[in-house]
């Protein structure tokens, strides 16, 4: 690659750089809709270019969730509630498992309303990962949504692909960047995905494959 064209591409880098951290912090307004955002970020591998802002929203997410009242909390969906536990407890924030308890049924099940929610089970596997000893919520949670999902996706639903993934590599248990590069084949696919993000996460992986390349070539030189 040519100086001149190395130069281009570091230009486009922070060009895209700079407008999906304004759309970090722009839509903070919107808690659900940031917290989506974080998780494909840190899911397209790109999250160590805004470690600042990522923590300062993780922050107020979490300063938010201990200040809200009860009935604020119980109109979260079951993707949402999970999203933000795992998100908050990977950042290393005490938050309880009972966060779930809204979605148990009389007898300490999992409401029968949620076997369907594809996206929820989704979200709710990779936070049931983040299971601590006698946490049995999360394990019932576990069990709960592997029967679920693994049904969906015999079914052919739309997310199988993505679905069948993350049931053979579960979130923590995958190498990072091979699962940055699968995801970013879900994404795209995804009809809601963030055009300016993509390009990032695609461009952002380019150049750390050349580099890797080139950290190998003098290596072995």
């Amino acid at each position: 690659m040519t100086m001149e064209r190395e130069d281009s591409v570091e230009e486009k880098v922070q060009e895209l750089k700079e407008k999906v951290r304004n759309l970090l912090i722009t839509c903070g307004e919107n808690p659900s809709q940031q917290l989506n955002l974080i998780d494909s970020i840190q899911r397209l591998g790109v999250a160590y270019h805004f470690d600042i802002e990522i923590n300062e929203a993780l922050d107020h997410a979490y300063k938010n969730y201990n200040d809200t009242n009860d009935h604020d909390q119980n109109d979260e969906d079951l993707h949402t509630t999970a999203l933000k536990f795992r998100l908050l407890r990977q950042q290393r924030y005490s938050i309880s498992c009972d966060i779930f308890n809204k979605f148990i049924d009389d007898d300490g099940n999992f409401k029968e309303s949620l076997v369907k929610d594809v996206r929820g089970n989704l979200s709710l596997y990779d936070a049931s990962h983040m299971r601590m000893h006698g946490e049995d919520v999360l394990e019932r949670a576990l069990a709960f949504t592997t029967t679920n999902l693994r049904a969906a996706f015999d079914n052919n639903n739309s997310r199988h692909e993505e679905g069948s993934y993350a049931l053979k590599w579960p979130l923590f248990k995958a190498m990072p960047r091979l699962a940055a590069r699968n995801y970013i084949s879900f994404y795209e696919e995804d009809p809601l995905h963030d055009p300016t993000l993509l390009s990032f996460a695609k461009l952002d992986y380019n150049c750390l494959q050349k580099l890797y390349q080139k950290e190998l070539n003098e290596i072995s030189r």
